[in-house]
């Protein structure tokens, strides 16, 4: 007979704007722990992360959220580090090309970066930063790989359309999201998150 495990109930806010973040970590999560969003506690802020750090970034919007709304907040930041970059874009992930930069922008730059460049090698880290009752939690994932020479898929985000795993000829934006989840940088680092608060919660 199966056990039906009961959480202990608790407001926990992810401190994020991208539908496409909630959407993957919901997936891993699953309905076991609810998960409320932004729009929930009607926060409608431009939560800032101007940290020169993953960790520092996503502690300062895990930190926005429980100073001024309150509750129990997570949220996570991404970076995607080039060797021959020396590791960047790193925390500049997201605004490579720039402030006002677009998702295709990025994957442009980066394969205009690159372009004639044998070594390709590439990792993704993310980083949940966890604020309960004002107490600090990190969790870390990474996945190793490489910088396609082209696009390649449509589905994913970000850089998912250029970046293929090691062990994979697949970019993640090929790949089903359960398989995508089950190897990336943070599904790692969510299920880290997630065995905590099956602890934390029981």
């Amino acid at each position: 007979m199966c056990k039906i495990v009961k959480y202990k109930y608790m407001d926990l806010v992810f401190a994020t704007n991208n539908q496409h973040k909630i959407t993957e970590i919901s997936s891993i999560i699953g309905d076991s722990i609810p998960i409320l969003s932004l729009n929930d506690i009607k926060c409608f802020d431009e939560i800032p992360e101007t940290g020169d750090t993953l960790e520092k970034n996503a502690v300062q919007k895990a930190r926005y959220v429980f100073d001024r709304y309150g509750h129990n907040a997570f949220a996570d930041d991404t970076g995607l580090e080039i060797e021959v970059l020396n590791g960047a874009p790193g925390v500049y992930t997201a605004r490579f090309a720039g402030s006002k930069c677009s998702p295709a922008d990025n994957i442009r730059k980066t394969l205009q970066v690159l372009s004639g460049e044998t070594n390709r090698k590439a990792r993704f880290r993310t980083v949940i930063a966890c604020i309960i009752d004002n107490t600090e939690y990190l969790f870390q994932g990474s996945v190793g790989g490489a910088i396609a020479e082209e696009i390649m898929g449509e589905d994913g985000f970000g850089y998912d359309p250029i970046f293929i795993p090691d062990g994979y000829t697949q970019s993640f934006a090929q790949m089903p999201m359960s398989e995508k989840n089950s190897i990336s940088h943070r599904g790692r680092a969510t299920a880290e998150f997630l065995t905590f608060l099956r602890g934390f919660l029981k």
